[in-house]
C-alpha cells in the first residue's frame, strides 16, 4: 500500500496519510485502492479499500468524507456520518479525536492541516475552482472557530496534477490573471504557440502562505504522470475511459 506522509504532520497526537492507488481489492480501471463511493466501482470493494486505508493509521478512527462540489464551503465536524449522508462541502475541520477527515481526489489537490496547540485538524479538496474561490481561507476560518490560529497551522498539499500535465485554455489563464495579476506566475508556455500550463500545487501553496499558514509543505507527486501510483481524471479523459478511481487523503486526532 502506498501511503505518503509529511514531516510537518508527523507529530504526537495526530495521524495522517496521502494514499495512492496500490494495496486494495478493486479491479480493472479501479485497480486497486479506489476509495471513491461516487465511482462506478463495486460498493463492497470501495468499502473494503477504505477500511484497509484507515487501518494503517493505527487508532481505528471513523472515516468521514464529503460530497465534494468544487466550492469554498468548509464545515465543522462534531460527529461522524454514514456514506449517503455526506454534506456538500470541500473542507472539514474538527477537534474531536477518533474522527478521520477524508478527502477524495483524482488530480485535484488534497490539503491536510493541523494546529498542534489547539488540537484542531482540517482536510480540504482544492481543485482550481475551489482554490480560486477561497477554500483555503474558508478552512482556516473554520479552524479559527475551534480555537486554531493560522500562524500555528501546519499545512501539506498532497499529490495532484503537476504543471507539466495541466494544460489549460486562454480563458482559464485570463480568469486567474483577472482575479489577481500576480497569478500570472503560476502559468507558463513551453513555446509561443503552446497551451498554457498551470501549476496547481504552487498556487494552492501560495493561497496558504497568503492566508497566513505557519508552515506549508508540498508533496510534489503528479497524479497524471505517475500512473502506477495514482488515479487521474485527466488521464482517464484523454484515454476516453468510462470512469476513474479516487485516492484518499486523511487526517485524524488520536484519542
Amino acid at each position: 500500500m502506498l501511503m505518503i506522509t509529511s514531516k510537518l504532520l508527523t507529530l504526537p497526537g495526530v495521524a495522517h496519510g496521502f494514499f495512492g492507488r496500490r494495496g486494495g481489492v478493486s479491479t480493472g480501471i479501479y485497480a486497486s485502492l479506489n476509495c471513491g463511493p461516487g465511482s462506478g466501482d463495486a460498493r463492497d470493494a470501495v468499502m473494503e479499500n477504505r477500511t484497509r486505508a484507515i487501518a494503517t493509521l493505527g487508532s481505528d478512527p471513523k472515516l468521514v468524507t464529503l460530497y465534494q462540489v468544487h466550492s469554498a464551503e468548509a464545515i465543522a465536524v462534531d460527529k461522524p456520518w454514514d456514506i449517503g449522508a455526506n454534506p456538500k462541502a470541500d473542507g472539514m475541520v474538527t477537534r474531536i479525536p477518533g474522527i478521520a477527515l477524508g478527502i477524495l481526489t483524482a488530480d485535484c489537490a488534497p490539503i491536510l492541516m493541523f494546529d498542534a496547540q489547539a488540537k484542531v485538524i482540517a482536510a480540504a479538496h482544492a481543485g482550481w475552482q475551489g482554490a480560486l474561490s477561497g477554500i483555503v481561507e474558508s478552512v482556516l476560518a473554520a479552524m479559527a472557530g475551534l480555537g486554531a490560529q493560522a500562524s500555528r497551522v501546519q499545512a501539506v498539499v498532497g499529490p495532484c496534477i503537476g504543471p507539466d500535465a495541466y494544460e489549460v485554455g486562454p480563458e482559464f489563464h485570463a480568469r486567474f490573471v483577472a482575479a489577481d495579476p500576480q497569478n500570472a506566475r503560476f502559468f507558463r508556455r513551453p513555446g509561443p504557440t503552446a497551451q498554457w500550463h498551470f501549476d496547481l500545487p504552487a498556487y494552492v501553496a501560495h493561497r496558504l502562505d497568503r492566508a497566513g499558514a505557519g508552515s506549508v509543505d508540498v508533496i510534489g507527486r503528479c497524479t497524471y504522470r505517475d500512473e502506477e501510483d495514482f488515479f487521474s481524471y485527466r488521464r482517464t479523459t484523454h484515454r476516453k475511459e468510462r470512469d476513474y478511481g479516487r485516492q484518499l487523503s486523511v487526517i485524524s486526532l488520536s484519542a
